[in-house]
């Protein structure tokens, strides 16, 4: 279908060239050529190509399905068409004379690029007939022969040799194009099949590595949650006491069991966004959800005496998407904020209005992003160098979960470093559609 339209938009080119062209040619030039026939033909070729085009608007037309042999012929029907045109066209500036004639050769490509080699050599051998039927009919004087005064001559349409030669030149150079475009066209496809197959096998493995993760995380998860609940009857010293050595055992195995389910935690939700690949979304207020997530990393700010401050534009009102997800995006980047921000640091959060979407920044003047990782941070499993000495046992998934988030909302999320010290993380977020 694209390649369908993408001859017709070449056509609306080659229209202004003919009528540039010939308007060069009689008036610049001062070349003697029947420019009215010209402008007449170019006049049909403008009516012919809105036909075309509103004939692919019509079997398209609220989203009507198409078959490829439909779209074939007439991208077949196009070439075909645009031959006898060009033949005319030749024939009204000179004939074999035409240095021109050679344009063909761009059809031929054509022909190789968007049809199959059998329908390329067709084609080959259409504009091998037209081109002989115009010098032998000229030079039978069947038809009248059109003199460019001024560029040429006009006495070697009646030359055999010059004949001959040009035609053999034609013939020669026209096939051999349809062989070296049909042949690299076809290898092309060949491996755009290949490629499409090795693509479809790739998601298909995915696929079912995201259904083996999210089983096996479930299980993990069901056996670490029974684990740490018999730790916190033991730490609780609900089976009686313990000393001092016994206790720091059991309050360190509960910190590790607490990181695991974390980690599991955001190893399913990542895992199920990628399964379904959907999620249910509906207008919310956005202040809500800011407020919310402002207020869960309030506490860790205050253990650091790091200054939260916010600015939301009074027109920011409601976006479009699952506020829960939206919530625990923000959340998360917020506690990252405080997390690798030093002492008696700050954060800033600002909610823009940009009319159509909502531009949400998170600014901190923390340890900042090295550049190399950059690019890295929102991969899966991934953190970065500086962010790795201040905490080992980070799991990598917080940012890829809130990039899955974002995109699966429309949206966009990116990282910057400022020129000041730390970092800023931006989010745009769509709007919820105008009603009307």
């Amino acid at each position: 279908m694209q390649r369908a339209y993408w001859l017709i938009k070449l056509r609306w080119m080659a229209i202004a060239g003919l009528a540039a062209a010939t308007f060069t040619a009689q008036d610049i030039l001062n070349i003697s050529l029947p420019a009215r026939h010209l402008y007449i033909i170019s006049v049909i070729l403008l009516f012919y190509n809105f036909l075309l085009y509103d004939l692919m608007r019509y079997i398209t037309w609220k989203g009507r399905t198409t078959t490829t042999n439909t779209i074939n012929r007439i991208i077949t029907f196009q070439i075909s068409a645009d031959w006898v045109i060009l033949t005319i066209i030749l024939h009204f500036t000179g004939g074999v004379e035409n240095p021109f004639y050679l344009y063909f050769i761009f059809h031929i490509i054509l022909a190789g690029v968007l049809l199959s080699r059998a329908q390329c050599y067709i084609q080959a051998t259409l504009a091998v007939v037209l081109f002989g039927a115009v010098i032998f009919l000229e030079y039978s004087r069947i038809i009248p022969h059109y003199v460019l005064t001024g560029f040429v001559l006009g006495v070697n349409y009646r030359d055999e040799l010059y004949i001959f030669g040009t035609f053999f030149v034609f013939v020669t150079t026209i096939y051999a194009a349809a062989y070296l475009t049909a042949s690299i066209s076809e290898q092309l496809r060949q491996q755009q099949g290949e490629l499409a197959q090795t693509n479809a096998q790739l998601q298909t493995k995915d696929h079912l590595k995201n259904e083996y993760v999210l089983r096996l995380t479930h299980d993990i998860k069901g056996h670490l949650a029974a684990i740490q609940s018999c730790l916190d009857v033991v730490n609780d010293q609900l089976v009686g006491p313990m000393n001092e050595k016994q206790m720091d055992l059991i309050e360190r195995a509960h910190r590790r069991t607490d990181k695991c389910l974390n980690f599991i935690s955001a190893l399913l939700k990542l895992t199920r966004m990628k399964l379904t690949g959907q999620i249910e979304m509906s207008s919310f207020p956005m202040r809500n959800v800011i407020f919310n997530s402002l207020a869960a990393v309030e506490r860790k700010a205050k253990e650091k005496a790091i200054d939260v401050s916010y600015r939301i534009d009074e027109s920011v009102d409601e976006i479009f998407g699952e506020p829960v997800l939206i919530e625990e995006t923000l959340t998360n980047i917020l506690l990252n904020a405080a997390k690798y921000t030093t002492r008696s640091g700050r954060i800033e959060l600002s909610v823009i209005d940009e009319n159509k979407s909502i531009l949400v920044e998170i600014k901190d003047n923390g340890i900042g992003i090295p550049e190399s990782d950059l690019q890295h941070i929102f991969e899966e499993f991934y953190r970065a160098e500086n962010a790795r000495n201040i905490e080992k046992d980070g799991t990598g998934l917080g940012l890829s979960i809130a990039r899955q988030v974002v995109e699966r909302h429309g949206g966009r999320i990116w990282a910057s470093n400022n020129p000041d010290g730390g970092s800023t993380f931006s989010i745009r977020l769509p709007k919820p559609p105008t009603k009307t």
